[in-house]
């Protein structure tokens, strides 16, 4: 019965420390956007910038300067996609852990995103990314 007891002890102390733990690595709302932006970025680097010459096809045909400017243009509007993710991000907050649902929808023209992302132990997991 003893050894049970010291067991339980042991047990609970170390889920009040792992709850401890991730209630103080839960990272904050400006490192997501970091993340975001990162994220976004690096999409519109290595996807979208390398479909940019098929799509605009009606350019004269150079490949690589079209790619080089699309990257150009990305890294010159960081601070503008900071912006956008921080307007369009909602942010609950578990103490333990943090959700953060955005939503890109800028034109009409364009698709709209739904991502969903979980903010744990000073990292981040999106498990949801879907064009709507």
């Amino acid at each position: 019965m003893k050894l049970l007891k010291t067991i339980t002890a042991i047990g609970g102390m170390g889920l009040v420390g792992l709850g401890a733990s991730m209630a103080l690595t839960n990272p904050s709302r400006e490192t997501y956007e970091q993340y975001a932006v990162e994220r976004l970025t690096t999409y519109l680097k290595e996807d979208v910038c390398t479909q940019a010459p098929k799509q605009l096809d009606f350019l004269p045909q150079n490949p690589e300067f079209l790619q080089r400017q699309c990257k150009s243009l990305v890294d010159t509007g960081r601070p503008q996609i900071r912006q956008i993710i921080s307007q369009t991000t909602d942010q609950q907050d578990f103490i333990l852990f943090t959700i953060y649902r955005t939503d890109l929808n800028l034109n009409p023209l364009l698709p709209a995103y739904h991502f969903e992302t979980v903010g744990v132990f000073q990292n981040f997991y999106t498990y949801q990314a879907n064009q709507q």
